[in-house]
C-alpha cells in the first residue's frame, strides 16, 4: 500500500506560548500512535494557525488516526478552530530525488 500524508491546520485562540506547552505534553501520544511514521508540527505565531504534517504507512492507519480519540479530542478541543483537514498520496520516485524523509 502508498504511504499518506495528512495535512491538519487550524487556528489557536490561545498564546503561542500556552498553544505550545499543550501541545508539547501530547507529543509522545501522537509519536504512539500505529502506522504514523512521523509528525511535522507547524505553526504561525503572527497568525495564530498551527497544526501538523503527518506521514502514514497507509490509508487504514490514517483513517484509524482520525477515528481515534486523539484526533477526536484535538478536533473537539474549544481553544482550536477552522480546521483544514487534507489527505495526499505520496509521490516517491520524485520526492526520492529532492531528499524527502519517505
Amino acid at each position: 500500500m502508498a504511504e499518506k500524508i495528512l495535512q491538519i491546520n487550524f487556528r489557536f485562540s490561545v498564546t503561542p506560548d500556552e498553544y505550545t506547552s499543550a501541545v508539547s505534553e501530547m507529543a509522545e501520544d501522537f509519536a504512539a500512535v500505529d502506522g504514523l511514521r512521523w509528525k511535522v508540527w507547524i505553526m504561525n505565531e503572527s497568525r495564530k494557525e498551527a497544526g501538523g504534517i503527518y506521514l502514514f504507512n497507509d490509508q487504514p492507519s490514517l483513517d484509524a488516526f482520525l477515528k481515534g480519540p486523539l484526533a477526536a479530542g484535538v478536533t473537539s478541543h474549544p481553544a482550536l478552530a477552522d480546521f483544514s483537514v487534507r489527505q495526499f498520496d505520496v509521490m516517491p520516485d520524485i520526492t526520492a530525488v529532492t531528499r524527502g524523509p519517505v
